[in-house]
Protein backbone atom coordinates (compact mmCIF):
# COMPACT_ATOMS: atom_id res chain seq x y z
CA UNK A 1 0.00 0.00 0.00
CA UNK A 2 1.30 3.43 -0.99
CA UNK A 3 0.05 6.44 0.97
CA UNK A 4 0.65 10.04 -0.05
CA UNK A 5 0.02 12.94 2.30
CA UNK A 6 -1.43 15.72 0.15
CA UNK A 7 -2.25 18.47 2.65
CA UNK A 8 -4.13 19.01 5.92
CA UNK A 9 -6.45 15.97 6.12
CA UNK A 10 -6.03 14.93 2.50
CA UNK A 11 -4.46 11.55 1.73
CA UNK A 12 -4.23 9.29 -1.29
CA UNK A 13 -4.01 5.55 -0.64
CA UNK A 14 -3.05 3.38 -3.59
CA UNK A 15 -3.94 -0.28 -3.04
CA UNK A 16 -3.42 -3.24 -5.35
CA UNK A 17 -6.53 -2.69 -7.43
CA UNK A 18 -8.16 0.55 -6.26
CA UNK A 19 -7.27 4.08 -5.15
CA UNK A 20 -8.78 5.97 -2.22
CA UNK A 21 -8.68 9.77 -1.98
CA UNK A 22 -9.70 11.22 1.39
CA UNK A 23 -10.79 14.78 2.20
CA UNK A 24 -8.98 16.65 -0.55
CA UNK A 25 -8.72 20.35 0.32
CA UNK A 26 -5.68 21.74 -1.44
CA UNK A 27 -2.29 20.63 -2.68
CA UNK A 28 -1.11 18.54 -5.60
CA UNK A 29 -2.83 15.22 -6.22
CA UNK A 30 -0.29 12.66 -7.49
CA UNK A 31 -0.66 11.26 -10.97
CA UNK A 32 -3.35 8.59 -10.81
CA UNK A 33 -2.45 5.28 -12.46
CA UNK A 34 -4.84 3.99 -15.08
CA UNK A 35 -6.72 0.75 -14.64
CA UNK A 36 -7.58 1.24 -10.98
CA UNK A 37 -10.98 2.33 -9.67
CA UNK A 38 -10.82 5.66 -7.83
CA UNK A 39 -13.01 6.28 -4.79
CA UNK A 40 -13.17 9.88 -3.58
CA UNK A 41 -14.24 10.50 0.03
CA UNK A 42 -15.35 13.72 1.72
CA UNK A 43 -16.16 13.44 5.42
CA UNK A 44 -18.13 16.69 5.63
CA UNK A 45 -18.81 20.01 3.98
CA UNK A 46 -16.20 22.20 5.70
CA UNK A 47 -13.98 23.77 3.03
CA UNK A 48 -10.82 22.29 4.58
CA UNK A 49 -12.26 18.79 3.98
CA UNK A 50 -14.30 19.15 0.79
CA UNK A 51 -13.23 20.90 -2.39
CA UNK A 52 -15.60 20.68 -5.40
CA UNK A 53 -12.51 20.49 -7.60
CA UNK A 54 -12.52 16.74 -6.88
CA UNK A 55 -15.32 16.38 -9.42
CA UNK A 56 -12.87 17.29 -12.16
CA UNK A 57 -11.12 13.99 -11.49
CA UNK A 58 -13.95 12.31 -13.40
CA UNK A 59 -13.18 14.23 -16.58
CA UNK A 60 -12.08 11.77 -19.21
CA UNK A 61 -12.56 8.68 -17.05
CA UNK A 62 -15.54 6.64 -15.87
CA UNK A 63 -13.83 4.62 -13.12
CA UNK A 64 -14.49 7.21 -10.39
CA UNK A 65 -16.99 7.02 -7.55
CA UNK A 66 -17.71 9.64 -4.88
CA UNK A 67 -18.53 8.75 -1.27
CA UNK A 68 -19.73 11.89 0.47
CA UNK A 69 -21.13 12.75 3.85
CA UNK A 70 -24.87 13.43 3.95
CA UNK A 71 -24.28 17.09 4.85
CA UNK A 72 -22.78 17.77 1.41
CA UNK A 73 -25.81 18.82 -0.60
CA UNK A 74 -26.65 16.79 -3.69
CA UNK A 75 -26.91 20.06 -5.60
CA UNK A 76 -23.13 20.44 -5.21
CA UNK A 77 -22.58 17.27 -7.25
CA UNK A 78 -22.61 17.75 -11.04
CA UNK A 79 -25.68 16.23 -12.66
CA UNK A 80 -23.47 14.00 -14.79
CA UNK A 81 -21.98 12.42 -11.64
CA UNK A 82 -25.13 11.85 -9.59
CA UNK A 83 -25.14 8.14 -10.49
CA UNK A 84 -21.50 7.86 -9.44
CA UNK A 85 -22.09 9.36 -5.99
CA UNK A 86 -23.46 8.12 -2.69
CA UNK A 87 -24.24 10.25 0.38
CA UNK A 88 -23.85 8.47 3.71
CA UNK A 89 -25.15 9.25 7.18
CA UNK A 90 -23.52 8.13 10.43
CA UNK A 91 -23.96 4.47 11.26
CA UNK A 92 -24.45 3.34 7.67
CA UNK A 93 -22.68 0.63 5.70
CA UNK A 94 -22.22 0.74 1.93
CA UNK A 95 -20.72 -1.91 -0.33
CA UNK A 96 -19.68 -1.96 -3.95
CA UNK A 97 -17.64 -4.82 -5.36
CA UNK A 98 -14.51 -5.22 -3.28
CA UNK A 99 -14.99 -2.15 -1.07
CA UNK A 100 -17.03 -1.82 2.13
CA UNK A 101 -17.50 1.53 3.87
CA UNK A 102 -18.83 2.04 7.38
CA UNK A 103 -19.46 5.47 8.86
CA UNK A 104 -19.14 6.81 12.39
CA UNK A 105 -20.78 9.93 13.73
CA UNK A 106 -18.56 12.98 14.04
CA UNK A 107 -18.25 15.30 17.02
CA UNK A 108 -18.27 18.14 14.50
CA UNK A 109 -19.90 17.84 11.06
CA UNK A 110 -20.45 14.79 8.92
CA UNK A 111 -18.91 11.37 9.44
CA UNK A 112 -15.73 9.36 9.84
CA UNK A 113 -14.95 6.51 7.42
CA UNK A 114 -13.88 2.93 8.10
CA UNK A 115 -12.97 1.40 4.75
CA UNK A 116 -12.22 -2.21 3.92
CA UNK A 117 -10.77 -2.78 0.45
CA UNK A 118 -8.18 -4.99 -1.24
CA UNK A 119 -7.58 -6.84 2.01
CA UNK A 120 -6.75 -3.59 3.85
CA UNK A 121 -8.61 -1.67 6.55
CA UNK A 122 -8.27 2.11 6.70
CA UNK A 123 -9.84 4.62 9.07
CA UNK A 124 -10.17 8.31 8.26
CA UNK A 125 -11.49 10.34 11.17
CA UNK A 126 -12.58 13.44 9.29
CA UNK A 127 -13.40 15.81 12.15
CA UNK A 128 -14.28 13.06 14.64
CA UNK A 129 -12.05 14.23 17.47
CA UNK A 130 -12.08 15.22 21.12
CA UNK A 131 -12.49 18.94 20.47
CA UNK A 132 -11.94 20.25 23.98
CA UNK A 133 -10.68 23.83 24.18
CA UNK A 134 -9.27 25.99 26.93
CA UNK A 135 -11.76 28.78 27.50
CA UNK A 136 -14.85 26.69 26.84
CA UNK A 137 -17.15 26.03 29.83
CA UNK A 138 -16.33 22.90 31.81
CA UNK A 139 -19.76 21.45 31.06
CA UNK A 140 -19.20 21.89 27.33
CA UNK A 141 -15.81 20.18 27.46
CA UNK A 142 -17.16 17.30 29.55
CA UNK A 143 -19.99 16.77 27.08
CA UNK A 144 -17.49 16.82 24.21
CA UNK A 145 -15.33 14.14 25.83
CA UNK A 146 -18.36 11.94 26.48
CA UNK A 147 -19.61 12.28 22.91
CA UNK A 148 -16.22 11.55 21.42
CA UNK A 149 -15.75 8.38 23.44
CA UNK A 150 -19.22 7.18 22.57
CA UNK A 151 -18.92 7.89 18.86
CA UNK A 152 -15.49 6.27 18.49
CA UNK A 153 -16.35 3.16 20.52
CA UNK A 154 -16.97 1.00 17.40
CA UNK A 155 -13.20 1.08 16.82
CA UNK A 156 -12.38 -0.64 20.11
CA UNK A 157 -10.26 -3.70 19.44
CA UNK A 158 -10.39 -3.24 15.66
CA UNK A 159 -7.31 -3.94 13.61
CA UNK A 160 -6.48 -1.37 10.93
CA UNK A 161 -3.67 -1.06 8.47
CA UNK A 162 -3.73 2.74 8.50
CA UNK A 163 -5.53 5.37 10.55
CA UNK A 164 -5.66 9.09 9.82
CA UNK A 165 -6.17 10.94 13.11
CA UNK A 166 -6.40 14.68 13.96
CA UNK A 167 -3.53 16.22 15.89
CA UNK A 168 -4.47 19.89 15.96
CA UNK A 169 -2.00 22.41 17.46
CA UNK A 170 -4.79 24.99 17.88
CA UNK A 171 -6.04 22.97 20.84
CA UNK A 172 -2.82 23.78 22.67
CA UNK A 173 -2.60 21.56 25.79
CA UNK A 174 -5.54 19.49 24.53
CA UNK A 175 -3.97 18.76 21.14
CA UNK A 176 -3.54 15.00 21.67
CA UNK A 177 -6.73 14.09 23.52
CA UNK A 178 -8.29 12.41 20.49
CA UNK A 179 -5.17 10.50 19.46
CA UNK A 180 -4.43 9.37 23.01
CA UNK A 181 -7.92 7.96 23.46
CA UNK A 182 -7.79 6.29 20.04
CA UNK A 183 -4.67 4.48 21.24
CA UNK A 184 -6.45 3.37 24.42
CA UNK A 185 -9.03 1.57 22.29
CA UNK A 186 -6.30 -0.70 20.92
CA UNK A 187 -4.44 -3.62 22.44
CA UNK A 188 -0.86 -3.47 21.22
CA UNK A 189 -0.04 -6.74 22.97
CA UNK A 190 -0.86 -10.21 21.75
CA UNK A 191 -4.29 -9.15 20.46
CA UNK A 192 -2.55 -7.02 17.82
CA UNK A 193 -5.44 -4.63 17.41
CA UNK A 194 -5.27 -0.93 16.66
CA UNK A 195 -3.64 0.66 13.63
CA UNK A 196 -0.44 -0.61 12.09
CA UNK A 197 0.42 2.96 11.10
CA UNK A 198 -1.11 6.22 12.34
CA UNK A 199 -0.93 9.31 10.14
CA UNK A 200 -1.46 12.54 12.11
CA UNK A 201 -3.52 15.09 10.20
CA UNK A 202 -5.33 18.40 10.62
CA UNK A 203 -1.99 19.84 11.78
CA UNK A 204 -2.32 23.06 9.75
CA UNK A 205 1.20 22.46 8.33
CA UNK A 206 2.68 22.49 11.86
CA UNK A 207 4.40 19.11 11.61
CA UNK A 208 6.39 19.84 14.76
CA UNK A 209 3.28 18.82 16.67
CA UNK A 210 4.08 15.20 15.73
CA UNK A 211 7.54 15.48 17.25
CA UNK A 212 6.02 17.08 20.33
CA UNK A 213 3.76 14.06 20.81
CA UNK A 214 6.72 11.70 20.49
CA UNK A 215 8.72 13.66 23.07
CA UNK A 216 5.79 13.73 25.49
CA UNK A 217 5.08 9.99 25.09
CA UNK A 218 8.52 8.33 25.37
CA UNK A 219 7.12 5.04 26.67
CA UNK A 220 4.08 4.68 24.43
CA UNK A 221 3.87 1.24 22.78
CA UNK A 222 2.51 3.04 19.73
CA UNK A 223 5.56 5.26 19.16
CA UNK A 224 6.83 3.26 16.20
CA UNK A 225 3.38 3.37 14.61
CA UNK A 226 3.21 7.17 14.43
CA UNK A 227 4.20 8.36 10.96
CA UNK A 228 6.48 11.40 11.07
CA UNK A 229 4.98 13.50 8.30
CA UNK A 230 7.23 16.47 7.51
CA UNK A 231 5.90 18.04 4.30
CA UNK A 232 3.14 18.05 1.72
CA UNK A 233 3.47 15.45 -0.99
CA UNK A 234 5.37 12.99 1.19
CA UNK A 235 4.87 9.33 0.28
CA UNK A 236 4.98 6.27 2.52
CA UNK A 237 5.01 2.56 1.69
CA UNK A 238 3.35 0.02 3.95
Amino acid sequence: MKITYIAHSGFLAELDHIILLFDYYQGEIPRLPEGKMLYVFASHRHPDHFNPEVFRLAEGREDVFYILSHDIWKSRVPESLQDQTVHLKAGEEWKQGEITVQTLRSTDEGVAFLVQADGCMLYHAGDLNDWRWDGEPDDWNRAMAEKFRRYIEPLRGRRMDAAFIPLDPRQEANYALGLDYFLLLADYGEAKSGAEKIYPMHCWDDYGIIGRWLVEHPDSPARNRIVKISRRGETFIQ
